[in-house]
C-alpha cells in the first residue's frame, strides 16, 4: 500500500510543493516502515512533479520513502515573475532544503531534462544532501564559465532551434496560450521515440514560431501519457500561466555568471545515467552524440543505459527498462 503526504517546504521566500510517497499506514512511522532511504524525484520542463509517477510507486514498493517535487515555476510551487530566481543556483538550493526536510540522510536524487541539471547541481553546492545522483536523458557538463545559451546562438546563427525560441521573452507564452492542450500534447509527441525523426528539431529561420514547425500528433491519448495526466498539466498551467517554465530557459543566460565559484565541478557522489535512445537532446549539439561519454564530469560514475525506441520521455515511454536501470544502481 502506498500512502501519500502532500508537504510544502520553504526555502526562504519560495515555497515548494512535494508529494512524500512511502510503504504502510502510519505516515507517522514511515520512517521506520522504509528502510532503504529516501529518493528526491525532480522533473524538468514542462512536468510536474507526477511524471514520476511509474517511479514513484515501483521505489516505495521497494521500500524508499520517495518525495515528488514540483519545481520552482511549476504547479503548486511558487513562481515568481522575475528570470534571476530560476539559475541552477537558486533552484539547487530548493532540492536542498526537500532532501533535508524528508530526511535525515543524504536522499538519492532522481532527476530528467531541466531537472538534471539541478539534481547534479544539488549535488555539487549542497554535497551533504545528496548520496546519489541518476540523470535522465542530459547527462552533467561541468560549468565552464560561459553560457550555453550563448554558445547556442553561434551554434545555430540564423537557424531555429528551440531553446532560443523559448528564451524569447513573452514569446512562447503568447504562443502556447492560443490553444495550451494542443501545444503541450504536441510537444510530447514531438520529442518521443514514436514521432519521425527531426521533427523536435526542424530545419526553419531563426524567427519561426515552434508551433507553427510541429508536425501534427496523432488523435487521441498519447501512447505514454493517458489524457488524464494531460488534463492534469493543462489544468496547473492554466492556473499558474507557463512564464515560471520558460523562465528556467531565459536564466540560463545567466548560470555562468552565478556558477564562477563551481567552474569545473564534477559531480563526486554515485551517479549513472539513463536516456531514450532516441531522444533529441542526444544530438542537440550538431554532430556530437552528447551520451557518448555521459560521465565525464562525474567521479564515480556507474555507467550509461541507452534504451532503444525511447524518446526524450524515457521514464513514462519505457516504464519497466527505466525503472530496471534505476534498480541495477541504487542496489549497486
Amino acid at each position: 500500500m502506498v500512502e501519500h503526504q502532500h508537504l510544502i517546504v520553504s526555502n526562504g521566500d519560495i515555497d515548494i510543493a512535494v508529494d512524500l510517497a512511502t510503504s504502510g499506514t502510519d505516515l507517522a512511522t514511515s520512517n521506520e516502515i522504509a528502510s532503504r532511504g529516501t529518493v528526491v524525484c525532480v522533473a524538468g520542463w514542462p512536468e510536474l512533479g507526477r511524471s514520476w509517477r511509474h517511479q514513484q510507486r515501483h521505489l516505495v514498493e521497494r521500500g524508499y520513502r520517495v518525495a515528488t517535487v514540483d519545481v520552482r515555476g511549476y504547479g503548486a510551487s511558487s513562481a515568481p515573475p522575475e528570470v534571476e530566481r530560476y539559475t541552477l543556483r537558486e533552484l539547487s538550493g530548493d532540492i536542498a532544503a526537500v532532501a533535508e526536510s524528508v530526511s535525515d540522510d543524504p536522499a538519492v536524487v532522481l532527476c530528467h531534462d531541466w531537472g538534471a541539471p539541478i539534481g547534479y547541481h544539488t549535488a555539487i553546492r549542497h554535497p551533504d544532501s545528496v548520496a546519489a545522483v541518476i540523470g535522465l536523458s542530459v547527462p552533467h557538463m561541468a560549468p565552464n564559465g560561459s553560457s550555453p545559451i550563448e554558445m547556442l546562438d553561434l551554434l545555430y546563427a540564423d537557424r531555429f532551434f528551440y531553446m532560443l525560441y523559448f528564451a524569447r521573452p513573452g514569446v512562447a507564452e503568447a504562443d502556447f496560450g492560443r490553444d495550451l492542450r494542443g501545444s503541450l500534447k504536441r510537444c510530447y509527441w514531438a520529442l518521443s521515440g514514436e514521432a519521425p525523426a527531426g521533427a523536435w528539431t526542424p530545419d526553419a529561420p531563426r524567427d519561426a514560431s515552434l508551433l507553427d514547425l510541429l508536425p501534427p500528433c496523432p488523435d487521441g491519448p498519447l501512447s505514454f501519457l493517458p489524457d488524464d495526466e494531460l488534463d492534469a498539466l493543462v489544468s496547473a498551467f492554466e492556473r499558474t500561466g507557463m512564464t515560471g517554465a520558460f523562465n528556467r530557459y531565459r536564466a540560463s543566460a545567466l548560470d555562468a555568471a552565478a556558477d564562477l565559484d563551481i567552474v569545473g565541478a564534477r559531480v563526486e557522489q554515485p551517479s549513472c545515467f539513463i536516456a531514450g535512445a532516441l531522444d533529441p537532446v542526444r544530438n542537440m549539439v550538431p554532430g556530437v552524440d552528447l551520451y557518448a561519454e555521459a560521465g565525464a564530469d562525474c567521479s564515480e560514475f556507474r555507467g550509461t543505459t541507452l534504451i532503444p525506441g525511447a524518446g526524450h520521455w524515457v521514464h513514462q515511454e519505457a516504464i519497466a527498462a527505466t525503472n530496471a536501470a534505476i534498480d541495477a544502481f541504487v542496489d549497486s
